[in-house]
């Protein structure tokens, strides 16, 4: 009787034991018996060829959708392969219904073979799922070809000669005496009488040339406009003080201060510690202009170039100070804090202009009026192309040049 209860307890510990063994194979099992998926016809009718005005990386494969479009198919799958035999690997996909894709990713001269894949994918659980996959016929092979012009922007071509031909003819008006007109800037017309209140209370002029290098455009509109500032101090026998924050900026500076006084006759009234610098930290700069405004009380201030978060200290000491103050800068975000506290102020391409505007140099004044006439037949076309949409007249994708 012991032996037989001892024989059922070994029994009972054993089939104990490889219960969860069976267990998982029972479920390991059952997972991999996965249900068939039908698999959609394939694709047929599959072209590849280069695309038109690129730089030679991009080929154009498009195909026939599988008849099975609408009832199976998930998706179309994009294979490549530099060899008829493969292998294969998926570049790209797109939804039902699409017979087009774009493939960016080849190389000039190199050759390629396309098939696409139909997949009907089906989802088992969240993280599971079973597919159907036909592949179609290779094509191939097909090298992307680099064009050298694209002709989808022959507009910008256009509309490059037509300004061309506007600046170079209006350089040649200047050039020949004609007196070309050009919108009056209040600020730039305030110089002369800005610099005749410090003359009549016998105070400084500062100008601040921003805190970019010679390498900024502003920078050097700034530095045309301080020659005519420096030519009409020099007149007036007017102290001008220019600190500045580049090193590049101050030697630049120096040479146009120096030529603008020998211009009017005063080349001895010149001195080389008008134009000094200061730092280039921003901070450290608009601080050290701060006190010196505040210590010599000037009667003028012009602020011409790039500034950025110092804009609004310098025009709001400046403005304590109770000098006439003329800002110009080509950062957007600076320009409500000089409108806030300057008198006047040049917005965006009026600092550019303003050079023009004061030297009347030819070629300078030339190229305002050949860019402001090619912009106005923008705008003109712009008004005239709007018009013939309204009426359903899309010039535009008529003239669009594939």
């Amino acid at each position: 009787m012991d032996r037989l209860k001892a024989l059922l307890f070994l029994t009972s510990v054993v089939i104990l034991l490889c219960l969860p063994a069976f267990s998982q194979t029972s479920i390991d099992s059952a997972a991999a018996v996965k249900p068939a998926v039908e698999s959609p016809a394939p694709p047929t009718d599959v072209v590849a060829k280069d695309t038109k005005n690129d730089d030679g990386s991009a080929l154009d494969i498009s195909w026939q959708l599988s008849p099975d479009d609408k009832r199976l198919v998930t998706k179309y799958v994009v294979l490549r392969s530099k060899s008829p035999n493969g292998p294969f690997v998926g570049i790209g996909s797109t939804t039902k219904g699409q017979d087009f894709y774009t493939d960016n990713g080849d190389t000039v001269g190199v050759s390629y073979y396309y098939k696409i894949a139909a997949v009907n994918e089906v989802k088992l659980t969240d993280s599971t799922s079973v597919t159907g996959i036909s592949e179609s016929q290779v094509v191939g092979p097909i090298k992307p070809i680099a064009q050298w012009f694209n002709m989808r922007r022959l507009n910008v071509f256009f509309w490059l000669l037509v300004t061309c031909a506007a600046i170079l003819f209006y350089i040649m008006q200047a050039k020949s005496g004609k007196e070309l007109y050009v919108r009056k800037i209040a600020g730039i017309d305030a110089v002369d009488d800005a610099i005749g209140r410090a003359t009549e209370m016998g105070r400084k002029v500062f100008f601040v040339p921003g805190i970019q290098d010679m390498d900024d455009v502003a920078t050097i509109a700034a530095i045309t406009i301080l020659g005519r500032v420096a030519r009409i101090c020099a007149t007036n026998d007017t102290m001008l003080d220019v600190p500045v924050s580049r090193s590049l900026v101050m030697v630049t500076a120096r040479e146009s201060v120096r030529e603008a006084y020998s211009k009017v006759g005063r080349p001895d009234a010149f001195k080389e510690d008008q134009v000094h610098y200061v730092t280039d930290d921003q901070f450290g700069y608009a601080a050290a202009i701060d006190g010196m405004v505040m210590r010599d009380k000037p009667a003028a201030m012009f602020y011409m170039g790039g500034f950025f978060a110092e804009a609004l200290i310098l025009a709001e000491t400046g403005n304590n100070a109770g000098a006439i103050q003329i800002a110009g800068t080509n950062q957007p975000a600076q320009i409500p804090f000089f409108v806030a506290a300057c008198d006047y102020t040049l917005i965006g391409e009026e600092l550019f202009a303003a050079s023009a505007y004061l030297e009347r140099e030819p070629r300078l004044l030339g190229s305002l009026k050949g860019q402001d006439f090619a912009k106005g037949l923008f705008l003109l076309a712009i008004f005239i192309l709007l018009i013939l949409f309204m009426f359903g007249i899309n010039w535009v994708t008529i003239m669009d040049v594939s």
